[in-house]
């Protein structure tokens, strides 16, 4: 870091920027900022390719200031002069809260955050209400907002950000992006900011980038600036093949193999021996994050206590923000996560990322690990892996990510007991364990990497004691495997186990009052309504072959009509006064 130039000494920054830097303690550019900063702030669109925590924000914030700075006409009131395009609500606002300062810092400039979780009308009325000059908000928002506003007006729009753009393509916002750029003038500048470059990514740079500069920073001694200008070090970066990683260079990554039913273990002496520090920890499935939030305390009810926060995408968007402020305020504590919270979060003194189950896209994996050692400080890393996975580290390597392997830890408790007798006494620790064994091994098949990630090389006794299920659930996965190795059924009927809380469970033998005499009644009316069922038999038609079918109907017509005749001679008699045939004429 030290051998980047300062701020001071980036021609293309103002003064008034380089006040508020130094206010928020920014002395020297990164690598990524001193490459891109003066090619964004000139005529260049930028596509910028760099490791998770190198400070692409700045890169971006930094020229977009001065463009709205340099500005000889002010914008109007619903004059949009700037978008930034995140492809998260925290990733979002994170953003609008490094740029309010810097915002702050030119007379008259306004901004607002766009971002899913609230309702649309609302932004919209607060648009048309106050106003806004730079607009940072996720995809389905922005277009949102754009779409039901009859004042927005984008004509004098500057600069265009797409941060996360891997992720903005992967997660379906294709869509949602071609509408908002064909609303934006095509005199503008463009940066694509990303960890991950894919083919998409590509393909949008030659669709909406005009004069482009590739600027694509390395790891390592090759990544260093010094002595050169930002335009000459972009130059040399544009298209240059490394062999650097692509992991920031002061991680530590590492990873230990284990049996499903052993991660829990491994995790519990982990977190105990590292109570000091920040750690995130990161799951296959929200599900999983809700278990193990209850499984930790129970197993770890031996040793020191752990501070604990759970964090998902099926949470509301204010818990979500109160949970991720409470753990980046602390100086201690364990995030429990998705990766809902793997990309662009800036988390400050983040000493430890454990990834319990590796992330189903390959590229994720890159995104989780750089939520530490970011801005050249450093930090550490550990992947727990199953023996069938092992070969992940190879394809890690070949991707540029290093690791090595850790040995198991003497000592490691003995834990699944505890939260198997847990969940034999609280309904919510059994029912959260079986949704997190049924979403994992759903979860587990969408893996990119299906050669490594093969479902059927999934030991499923281990996993069903790993989340201390009572009795395997019902599910196509496990029909015809009969009892699993590994796995032992509990002598506890899970139909008897109540909940704790005994709010859920007055709620819970409520509803099964209601479907029990539901049920009763669904039978009474069946009874009472249904006509008897006649026998098989009875209702059991003979199918006969066409030309037999044709000789019993004649001789039943014949068998019909001398019948009748021998009644038309009764009556000719006198023996009969009338005869009614039914389907017949009557015969008097």
């Amino acid at each position: 870091m030290d051998q980047t130039r300062k701020f001071a000494e980036i021609p293309q920054i103002s003064p008034d920027t380089l006040a508020v830097l130094d206010s928020l303690g920014f002395e020297r550019a990164t690598p990524v900022q001193e490459a891109t900063i003066p090619l964004f702030c000139g005529n260049k669109d930028v596509s910028v390719d760099a490791c998770t925590g190198s400070g692409k924000t700045l890169a971006f914030l930094i020229p977009l200031i001065e463009k709205l700075r340099r500005l000889e006409d002010p914008l109007k009131k619903h004059q949009i002069g700037a978008l930034v395009v995140s492809p998260t609500r925290e990733l979002a606002r994170q953003i609008h809260t490094v740029l309010e300062p810097f915002a702050a810092s030119v007379p008259g400039l306004t901004t607002m955050l766009l971002v899913g979780g609230s309702d649309p009308i609302a932004d919209v009325a607060a648009f048309k209400e106050h106003g806004a000059h730079v607009l940072v908000g996720t995809p389905g928002r922005l277009h949102d907002v754009f779409e039901r506003s009859d004042v927005l007006d984008a004509r004098r729009l500057e600069v265009l950000v797409l941060d996360e753009a891997d992720r903005l393509l992967d997660a379906g916002y294709g869509k949602h992006l071609e509408a908002l750029m064909r609303r934006l003038p095509k005199q503008r500048r463009t940066g694509l900011f990303s960890a991950t470059q894919t083919e998409a990514v590509e393909a949008l740079a030659r669709a909406g980038l005009r004069n482009q500069v590739r600027v694509n920073v390395a790891v390592g001694p090759a990544a260093s600036t010094s002595g050169r200008t930002a335009e000459e070090a972009a130059g040399e970066m544009k298209g240059k093949k490394t062999e650097q990683r692509v992991t920031p260079s002061g991680l530590h990554a590492s990873y230990l193999v284990c049996q499903s039913d052993e991660k829990l273990a491994h995790l519990v002496h982990f977190l105990q021996a590292h109570t000091e520090e920040k750690i995130i920890v990161y799951f296959l499935t929200c599900a999983g994050v809700d278990f193990y939030s209850l499984a930790l305390p129970a197993a770890a009810a031996v040793g020191p206590k752990l501070n604990l926060t759970a964090l998902h995408g099926k949470m509301k968007q204010s818990q979500r923000e109160a949970k991720l402020a409470s753990f980046a305020a602390n100086p201690s504590g364990v995030l429990l996560c998705t990766d809902v919270a793997a990309r662009g979060l800036d988390i400050p003194d983040v000493a430890w990322i454990v990834q319990v189950d590796p992330p189903q896209d390959p590229d994720v994996f890159v995104h989780r690990v750089g939520r530490t050692a970011r801005m050249g400080r450093s930090g550490r890393a550990l992947t727990l892996l199953l023996p069938h996975e092992a070969a992940y580290v190879e394809f890690l390597r070949i991707r540029k990510v290093p690791m090595v392997e850790e040995q198991p830890a003497e000592g490691v408790p003995e834990v699944l007991s505890r939260v198997r007798r847990l969940a034999e006494t609280d309904r919510d620790v059994m029912e959260k364990g079986t949704a997190a064994f049924v979403s994992y091994v759903r979860g587990y098949r969408e893996h990119q990497c299906r050669f490594i990630f093969r479902s059927e090389g999934l030991d499923l006794g281990h996993l069903a004691t790993a989340f201390a299920l009572l009795r395997l659930p019902r599910m196509p996965e496990l029909r015809g495997l009969g009892d699993l190795p590994y796995f032992t059924p509990s002598p506890v009927d899970p139909n008897t186990v109540k909940f704790k809380d005994k709010h859920r469970e007055k709620q819970r033998q409520k509803k099964l009052a209601e479907r029990a005499q539901q049920q009763q009644r669904d039978a009474a009316s069946a009874a009472t309504e249904r006509p008897a069922r006649p026998r098989p038999e009875e209702t059991r038609e003979r199918r006969l072959p066409a030309a037999k079918r044709r000789q019993l109907e004649a001789r039943q017509d014949e068998e019909d009509f001398a019948a009748e005749y021998r009644m038309l001679k009764k009556v000719k008699k006198g023996r009969m006064s009338e005869v009614r045939a039914p389907g017949r004429c009557t015969v008097a």
